[in-house]
């Protein structure tokens, strides 16, 4: 039943925020085709006033009612961002949920990293615990074993997820990714997070996850303009800015030049050319030479 509550204000804030401002009746009408309707044609009037008191609660959004329309619209009081993810992962899970009849035309991607793992970690956060695992990157060919870390914080980046924390056993802080752990325990061990690490300053200055101690660059790429129209929709990193010319944009960053931005850029193959700094331009030149060899010598 809590569940099931929970689903019902998260319905009510996502058709709110899609309409902007909606009246009773058009909330009625949607709620009636909901799947949480149970067949009531509307949502009875103290109904209606105990969720708007449990949203505004659990959420730090108030329901509030124009006066001169009597329309209903949504006042967010703080900008959360953990409560703006769960509500769009709820709200998509909702529409998905009644949309069962046309699931053969729906394909979405995995988050296997989410299944298993992600439950446990979150509990040793919690409580400061550290967590035991075993652990199989994709660059190694066999596991490490029995790895322990102090969790620190948990990071979700191209549909996967990664715990950042204190490896115990070199003292250094590292992150791994939860789609290659197995065994993982959490330990009576209790640590204290230090109060100086935070995850936003933590990854400022990176592309993806990795962290390296290379101080930040200023990084110059020339984008055409059919690409430069997902960059400004889809950000590489937070520091973007960019300078529009007439065959082209020029889209600066700062941040570390590492082995994941690197590949980030040859992904979009003749569509970038990275104008500085020089040691990335010859990164990126090396890389294609390299593949253009595989092709060359078959």
């Amino acid at each position: 039943m809590a569940k099931d509550l929970l689903n019902r204000y998260i319905w009510i804030i996502d058709t709110i925020r899609r309409y902007g401002k909606i009246s009773r009746r058009e909330l009625n009408e949607c709620w009636a085709r909901s799947p949480y309707s149970d067949g009531e044609p509307e949502i009875p009037r103290r109904t209606f006033f105990n969720y708007r008191r449990a949203i505004e609660k659990l959420f730090s959004i108030s329901i509030e009612c124009d006066p001169g329309t009597y329309d209903y619209y949504l006042r967010e009081r703080s900008k959360d961002k953990i409560t703006d993810w769960l509500l769009d992962s709820s709200a998509t899970s909702n529409v998905l949920q009644g949309s069962r009849e046309v699931a053969s035309r729906i394909l979405l991607e995995s988050v296997p990293s989410a299944r298993e793992f992600l439950a446990p970690v979150i509990e040793a956060i919690k409580v400061n615990r550290s967590i035991k695992f075993d652990y199989h990157p994709y660059t190694r060919s066999q596991p490490s074993r029995d790895v322990v870390v102090d969790p620190y914080f948990l990071r979700i980046h191209r549909q996967l997820w990664y715990v950042t924390g204190r490896n115990t056993r070199d003292g250094k802080v590292k992150t791994y990714s939860l789609d290659r752990m197995s065994n993982l325990l959490i330990t009576s061990n209790t640590f204290l997070p230090p109060a100086d690490l935070d995850p936003a300053d933590y990854f400022r200055d990176s592309f993806g996850v990795m962290v390296t101690e290379s101080k930040p660059r200023t990084v110059k790429l020339k984008v055409d303009l059919r690409q430069a129209k997902y960059f400004r929709a889809l950000p590489l990193h937070p520091s973007q800015q960019e300078m529009v010319s007439d065959q082209y944009s020029y889209f600066t960053y700062r941040l570390r030049i590492t082995p994941d931005f690197v590949a980030e850029i040859l992904s979009h193959g003749p569509r970038i050319t990275v104008i500085s700094p020089p040691e990335l331009k010859t990164m990126v030149v090396t890389e294609l030479r390299a593949a253009l060899d595989n092709y060359e010598n078959l």
